[in-house]
């Protein structure tokens, strides 16, 4: 945002703030008996001085300040659409972060469980080779266990040798065993530390992204709650009126005469599942069943159709194949905004089915309310 429209935001909320502490009018002197004078005297009410502004006060200032013009909540409806925008990437950060924290998560205790197995197999591994050993020492064959083990080695690891080479053989194959052993362990221990390090990182990266969502909704929110009520009501007209203007003017172009994709039966099954939710609350960071944030309502609806998406709004951008504008058909994706920080899903005639900010629910809208970036389809 510019100076200049920084400025006039700033103003505009400067005189929001001041409708409550200045919309009252200023009471006249009163008059006033003087009890020591034979004949009382009223104290003379002063004359208000004109304000520039038009409107009186005793001191000179403005005693009243006039309704909020639109003009001024047109700049508190663009400084909320700023501030909600910046809450929707910092959750699309919030979200990523979660998601990698939990596959990283995952990957640590994969891991683990490689490393236990590893231990268990190396002191097999150890135990067979002492048996062979003490065979050889005694000058006998192999014990039953080692053969066992070896069993899985080509047939003809142990053809044609004599006993001797048979321990030859057998030690040398599980030492050799052994220090790969040893060698995948250190690996898998080099790995899990890897990964906990990236999993600290993204927890910060997850609590930094927490604290800038609140920031901004608070900010909002804040705004918000110090309009009078018809000024809500204005303000909320005012949302309704540039999201139809927006859809208007996508209209106009034509752009519906040439979309006319029929829905596959995945793309029916993720639209019959968000068009269910509607009416339940936006909350940042969630994925149902009661509330859902923009790309928490996509992707659970693409997962009841069967297929798994990214979670974000930008990795959906990122990773599902793109489809033209034209060829967009009821299910797929549409990706709002430049940084890809919104989504809503397609249901067909020129409407989207989505979750679009704190304080609003699940909804339809037009599919050119907001400004599209492109459009992506899960079941490509």
């Amino acid at each position: 945002m510019g100076a200049g429209k920084r400025s006039l935001t700033m103003a505009a909320v400067a005189v929001v703030c001041a409708m409550t502490v200045l919309g009252a009018p200023v009471t006249a002197y009163a008059s006033q008996s003087q009890p020591t004078s034979p004949t009382p005297t009223p104290t003379p009410t002063p004359t208000p001085t004109p304000s520039p502004s038009g409107t009186g006060s005793a001191s000179g200032t403005d005693a009243t300040n006039g309704p909020v013009t639109n003009e001024e909540l047109e700049a508190v409806r663009k400084k909320l659409e700023g501030l909600y925008h910046d809450a929707a990437v910092a959750t699309d950060a919030y979200n990523a972060a979660e998601e990698k924290a939990d596959k990283q998560s995952a990957e640590i205790v994969d891991l683990a469980q490689e490393i236990v197995k590893g231990q268990e197999k190396l002191d097999k591994l150890q135990d067979l080779i002492g048996a062979a050993a003490r065979a050889q020492y005694r000058g006998g064959g192999l014990p039953p266990e080692v053969q066992l083990w070896l069993s899985e080695n080509p047939q003809d690891f142990l053809e044609g040798a004599d006993l001797l080479r048979q321990g030859q053989l057998a030690t040398k194959g599980l030492l050799a065993e052994m220090r790969q052993t040893q060698e995948d362990l250190e690996q898998y221990s080099k790995d899990a530390s890897a990964r906990w390090e990236k999993l600290e990182a993204n927890r910060k990266a997850k609590e930094t992204a927490k604290k800038k969502v609140k920031k901004q909704i608070a900010a909002a929110e804040k705004l918000e709650a110090e309009l009078e009520d018809d000024e809500r009501e204005r303000l909320a007209q005012l949302e309704e009126d540039a999201a139809q203007e927006s859809q208007a003017a996508w209209l106009n172009s034509g752009i519906l005469d040439e979309i006319d994709g029929k829905a596959s039966e995945q793309g029916k099954k993720a639209v019959k599942f968000a068009t269910d939710q509607m009416g339940k609350l936006y909350e940042w960071g969630a994925e149902g069943p009661e509330t859902y944030d923009c790309s928490g309502l996509t992707s659970q609806a693409w997962i009841a159709a069967g297929v798994t998406i990214p979670r974000t709004s930008q990795e959906q951008w990122k990773q599902l194949q793109h489809i033209d504008v034209q060829d967009m058909r009821p299910g797929d994706l549409i990706i709002y905004n430049s940084d890809a920080s919104h989504v809503a899903m397609y249901i067909g005639d020129g409407a989207i089915i989505h979750a679009p900010r704190p304080g609003r629910t699940v909804t339809i809208a037009g599919a050119g309310s907001m400004p599209i970036l492109g459009v992506v389809r899960p079941d490509a």
